[in-house]
């Protein structure tokens, strides 16, 4: 395979094994250097690539101010991704369907089509970045729901594709109310995005004017062309592919990737944990997040180390918190459940 040539959705499993390496090397050079730019944020950054591999929505958590935005913002640029490919937008209990997914093509509905003028919205980017998502109203949630589960949305009553394969959203809290639990339990995994000026007000005063002297002079140093969104697509279909893959055992026997890249003392501490955690703290883990976070470790373990899945890659489920106080609480829980110091 000629490198760049093949589209990831069109790749085989032989063309991406010749590449994997590679794909991993940009990956990983794109988060450290990313990281770079910040004050104490790549276990977000981390996280964000993680989640962006997997196709799995991320929930960044946090006050005002904590970099939640710009996080995003720089993780877009970094990609290297056009304004057509991005969208971005701070919902309130007031957003209109129309400022998600498009306004009603007037000329259209005189026809008697219910069309929807889509372009520039959520429904035609490649990353979204919504903001203060849980301020959703009944209709855009709805709306979410489906693009999230299905990757689809309806025009004039038939469903169309939609391209989204990245999502972040942000949220200041998370609320409790029962409507929203569906789309909190989308987001296998919330992580905090923490205030740093306590421990480190001198490195945020000096990135900050940094920062500042960058936008000001509309610079953009962290636009570095380490890796593309399409090695991030490259990196999810080599993987979907191996998930799917059944492999001999010399015996005769089939051997799934689970046998293969999740040795057996580290499945069982799998499970220990989960018990555990739904045992005596009490923290919802629907048969839905046990499935994804399977993919989740296995992305991590890829990433990081080249395949197989460790009891360090299991330190994942320290961002399954549904409350802030869940999401404090197994910061420090599951660590220390791993033993770590």
């Amino acid at each position: 395979m000629v490198q760049g040539k093949t589209r990831p959705e069109d790749a085989t499993l032989a063309d991406l094994q010749g590449e994997a390496d590679a794909l991993r090397t940009r990956i990983n050079r794109f988060r450290t250097s990313l990281g770079r730019f910040f004050v104490r944020k790549q276990e977000v950054i981390d996280l964000m690539v993680v989640a962006a591999i997997a196709q799995e929505p991320l929930l960044l958590v946090g006050p005002p101010g904590t970099a939640k935005s710009d996080l995003v913002l720089k993780f877009k640029d970094a990609l290297g991704l056009n304004e057509e490919d991005y969208f971005e937008y701070m919902l309130t209990r007031f957003t209109e369907p129309s400022e998600i997914i498009g306004a009603i093509d007037i000329a259209k509905l005189r026809d008697g089509s219910y069309i929807r003028r889509k372009q520039g919205k959520l429904p035609t980017a490649k990353l979204a970045f919504l903001d203060e998502i849980f301020k959703s109203n009944s209709a855009i949630l709805n709306i979410l729901l489906t693009i999230i589960n299905e990757k689809k949305f309806y025009q004039d009553g038939q469903p169309e594709p939609v391209p989204l394969r990245i999502l972040f959203a942000a949220t200041n809290e998370i609320p409790e109310q029962g409507e929203l639990s569906a789309l909190k339990d989308r987001f296998v995994l919330k992580i905090q995005s923490r205030s740093v000026a306590e421990d480190h007000f001198q490195e945020l005063i000096d990135a900050g004017l940094q920062n500042e002297a960058y936008k000001n002079l509309n610079q953009k140093p962290w636009v570095e062309g380490h890796c593309s969104l399409d090695d991030l697509l490259k990196a999810n279909r080599y993987l979907t592919l191996m998930f799917a893959r059944k492999q001999g055992d010399g015996r005769g026997e089939e051997q799934n990737d689970r046998n293969v890249y999740f040795p057996d003392d580290v499945f069982r501490e799998f499970q220990r944990l989960v018990k555990t955690l739904v045992r005596e703290d009490k923290v919802f883990i629907s048969d839905r997040k046990l499935v994804k976070l399977y993919k989740l470790f296995r992305v991590r373990a890829w990433l990081l180390s080249g395949g197989t899945v460790s009891r360090d890659d299991l330190r994942l489920l320290a961002y399954l918190g549904e409350t802030i106080p869940e999401i404090d609480h197994l910061r420090e829980k599951v660590p220390a459940l791993l033993g770590d110091s």
